[in-house]
Order: C-alpha cells, then sequence, then structure tokens
C-alpha cells in the first residue's frame, strides 16, 4: 500500500495508558490509516523512527493562546514540545465573545491589549482561527469574566437578574457554536464579587450541551477547600463535570496540604465527574495581585506597563532600589505580571501523580519574559519527572498528556494512536527529552523532540518549524460526561 508518510520501527506509547510496543505507523489523508508491520509498503515520505517514542501530540488543557493562535499562528514555544492541540479561554479570561468598553479589565489583559479584542460573538473567534490556519488544532472555553465584562458596568459587585440572563444568552449562543464549556477565575478581583448563585445561574446552560465547568478557584490558599466545595456544588447542580484548574496548594502557609485536597476530589469524584490540570512547576505566574504579595517567598516581576524595563527583576530588589515596601513597589508597577514561587515540590508532584490529573502548561505567550512553562512543561514531565524521577513510568506521563485529555475535553478521534484516528503525533527521543527552558532563560526549545505532525503533516522536524500550518478549529463534539466513565 502507498501511505503519504510511513513511520518505521517505532517505539509506540499509543496514549491508552498502556505500556509501549513495537509498530510501524502509515498515514493517509490526515489520518492513521494502518498500524503494524507495514515492511511491504511505500510512502512519500518515510521516517525511521528506531530508539524513539510515537505518542499522540500532546494536548494543552490549560493555554491562554486565544488572540496569539491568530497573530502568531507558527506557535513555536507550543509546536517545539510536541502540542498538537490547545485549549483556551481558561481562568474565566477569553477572547470571545468580548465587546470592551476601554482597555480590557485585569487579568484579561493577559491576553493582549484592547486592540486583540475583536471578536464579539464566539462564532467570530471560530472564523478567525480558522481563518488564521495556526500550526495547531483549536478549541475553547467561554471566559466568565470575558462575560461579566460585557454586560456589567462594575465588576466588584454580583450580577443582576437581568445582567445573568444576558450572559446565559451570549454564553448559550456560543456553547451552539462549539464552544467546550464555561471557565471562571473566581479568585480575580474581576470576579471575586461574582456570587456562587450568579456562577450557578449560567453553568445552567451547560447540561443541554453536555459542556464541561473548569475553574480557577476562588482560592487556592488557606480556604482552597472550601473553594473546591463551591466548584464541586456548581457542576451538581449544572449536571457538568466539574474541571478544576491548575490545582495546587498555594502559598507557604499551605505547604504539606495536597494530601487533603487529593480526598476531597477523589470523593467528589465518587459521585460527579470531576478531575483537575495541573502544570509540572512550583512556581505559578499571573498578574501582579496584591494580595499574592508576600517577604515569604520569591516573586520576579515579568512585565510592568509603566516600568517596562524591571521585566525579570525580583521584587525585592525593585523595592531596595525604590526605597519602598513590597507593597507600595508592587502598586507602582501595576498593571504587571509575576511569577510568584509559592509552592512546595512534594505537592506538586503529588498531584502532578494522582490519577484524576492531566498536565496543562498554563503559559502566558504575551510576557516578555516568561514562566518558563510556556516552552517546556511537557518535555519536563516526560524528562524531569518520569525519567530521571520515577514518578510514574513513561506510558502515564503520556496518557496524562493525550487520551485523559482527549478524553475528559471530548477531543473525538484524538489523543490516542488507532487506526482511523487524526494523525496529530510526536516523535521523541525517551533518553534525552527534556526542559531546556528555566526561570533565567525562559524562551528556549525543548531537547529531544524529533519530529510533530498536526493533521497528518509534518510540522516540526528535527528541532526546527518548517512552516507547515494545518491545525484547525474543534468544535466540541457530543457529551463531555461521556470522557469521564472512560
Amino acid at each position: 500500500m502507498q501511505y503519504h508518510t510511513l513511520i518505521r520501527n517505532a517505539s509506540i506509547i499509543d496514549g491508552s495508558n498502556r505500556p509501549a510496543y513495537s509498530a510501524d505507523v502509515g498515514i493517509l489523508n490526515g489520518r492513521i490509516e494502518r498500524i503494524g508491520d507495514l515492511s511491504a509498503d511505500h510512502a512519500d515520505e518515510v521516517v525511521d523512527a528506531r530508539g524513539r517514542v510515537l505518542a499522540p501530540g500532546f494536548i494543552d488543557v490549560h493555554t491562554h493562546d486565544d488572540t496569539v493562535v491568530i497573530r502568531q499562528p507558527q506557535m513555536l514555544p507550543k509546536l517545539s514540545q510536541g502540542v498538537t492541540t490547545v485549549i483556551v479561554g481558561n481562568c474565566g479570561i477569553s477572547a470571545s465573545p468580548v465587546k470592551l468598553r476601554g482597555d480590557p479589565p485585569d487579568p484579561m489583559n493577559l491576553l493582549g491589549t484592547s486592540a486583540a479584542f475583536v471578536y464579539p460573538r464566539f462564532s467570530d473567534y471560530r472564523a478567525a482561527v480558522e481563518a488564521a490556519r495556526p500550526t495547531l488544532n483549536v478549541a475553547a472555553l467561554v471566559g466568565h469574566t470575558a462575560l461579566r465584562s460585557n454586560h456589567l458596568d462594575d465588576l466588584q459587585r454580583t450580577a443582576s437578574a437581568a445582567e445573568i440572563s444576558a450572559m446565559r444568552e451570549q454564553l448559550r449562543e456560543s456553547l451552539e457554536a462549539g464552544a467546550l464549556g464555561l471557565s471562571t477565575g473566581l479568585a480575580y478581583a474581576s470576579a471575586f464579587s461574582a456570587s456562587t448563585d450568579e456562577v450557578e445561574q449560567l453553568a445552567t446552560e451547560l447540561a443541554a450541551f453536555g459542556a464541561v465547568y473548569t475553574t480557577h478557584l476562588r482560592s487556592e490558599f488557606e480556604p482552597v477547600l472550601e473553594a473546591m466545595d463551591e466548584a464541586f456544588h456548581i457542576g451538581r447542580q449544572a449536571k457538568s463535570p466539574v474541571i478544576i484548574s491548575h490545582l495546587k496548594c498555594a502559598g507557604a502557609g499551605n505547604w504539606g496540604r495536597s494530601p487533603q485536597l487529593l480526598a476531597a476530589l477523589e470523593q467528589a469524584a465518587q459521585s460527579h465527574p470531576v478531575g483537575c490540570d495541573c502544570y509540572p512547576y512550583a512556581a505559578s505566574s499571573s498578574t501582579l495581585d496584591l494580595k499574592q504579595v508576600t517577604d515569604a517567598h520569591r516573586i520576579t516581576i515579568t512585565w510592568s506597563t509603566p516600568h517596562p524595563q524591571v521585566s525579570g527583576r525580583d521584587l525585592i530588589d525593585i523595592a531596595a532600589e525604590w526605597g519602598l515596601s513590597l507593597e507600595d513597589t508592587a502598586r507602582r508597577l501595576q498593571p504587571a505580571g509575576a511569577v510568584y514561587y509559592g509552592m512546595d515540590e512534594a505537592d506538586v508532584r503529588r498531584i502532578l501523580a494522582h490519577p484524576l490529573s492531566m498536565v496543562g502548561s498554563d503559559g502566558l505567550p504575551e510576557d516578555p519574559f516568561p514562566h518558563p512553562r510556556l516552552w517546556g512543561a511537557f518535555p519536563r514531565v516526560l524528562g524531569h519527572f518520569s525519567r530521571d524521577l520515577g514518578l510514574f513510568p513513561l506510558h502515564t506521563a503520556v496518557h496524562k498528556m493525550t487520551g485523559l485529555s482527549a478524553a475528559r475535553f471530548g477531543l473525538k478521534q484524538r489523543g490516542e494512536i488507532r487506526q482511523g484516528y487524526w494523525a496529530d503525533l510526536v516523535l521523541f527521543n525517551p533518553a534525552t527529552v527534556r526542559d531546556v527552558a528555566d526561570f533565567s532563560d525562559p524562551q528556549r526549545s525543548a531537547d529531544g523532540i524529533d519530529g510533530v505532525w498536526v493533521n497528518g503533516v509534518r510540522s516540526y522536524v528535527d528541532g526546527q518549524a518548517n512552516g507547515q500550518r494545518h491545525g484547525r478549529f474543534l468544535a466540541r463534539e457530543g457529551d463531555l460526561r461521556a470522557g469521564f466513565n472512560a
């Protein structure tokens, strides 16, 4: 038989959480046509994969790539680490449906300036992604804060009945146009004043579509268990699956509590579809939040609108230079972004290893000095955590970034290497794959990623993007609740 691409002698980790096996893979018309001994077959392109692992392309379930996939469709930070699909619209902030009155409110400014928000309807955003032809596939959530900014003149209060009705209508239109579900960022000032009832009424729209509820919890600090309870309550009332975003024990006073959080997650999962995502680092990154300013751990400034020259410097050093307190320094820097070294490594490892957790980068592509997770999250799981630390077998690491993620978000015929599935694939060297980006030099491509195919087309070859852009917009398909029973 003649294929477009034939990958021979691969060690296949298929994304289903089973160990590797050896086989050839034939790709035809964007899909995996055959798996097995294809030694008698031919192809336009033949790749010898001996000594390397062929896995499904990684699915980054937690991104803020909403506008960058359109403005910079090559998406090198993600493509270079083997990512073939990004899910945008997390933490309550999305590029659509949005109609700004002025500058984007914090934290929507993480997605860019007001010029980046030109999608008043979700269908407008979907069309823009399709027109941009990004290198990667894109699926999207609708942000609660985005909806609030459309309809509330004051984000420091809960919404009225009329405002909730208007937000529900926009959410429903977006779900009809293919949105995966609703996300919230209740920890941020722009959504913190929203009552549980406000969110619950919005989430009621999800059930009819089988859509998902994802949430940046109201607190990741001491009240984190209460915040988890709120999320599970909203999901149960809405009859919608719940995914907790970047589950963590934030703040030094919270370290060591991951067993409690995971026990609460497990308990909720006994009667309702729930899960979480996490990133493989003990430092977070977001906008500079006065509530998180402390001398208990290091804080690095990633950007500052009034003082762009301080990007990459520690808050404590800036404060000493200016002769100000940490709080007054932070006020002078705002609006700004920061990396917070506020987690304990043991908690990160426990959450990352848990069967209910998926991997997401939470990278911030607009930051001039970004957290290294933007370039290194997925190779870090493969190299540092799986190979070097032995936290879990390689096939489990791959499952957390592929098959599990595709099931949770209803990405049909993706996330596994199976005949008939879309050929989103990554070829890597298990002995050398590693994250190279670090906190001092964060914008560096990973080692050991030899090839990436998106919808059957090789777009990354031997450490270099080749300009091929064959990503697609992935609209929600079917009932996402089914993916929690897999």
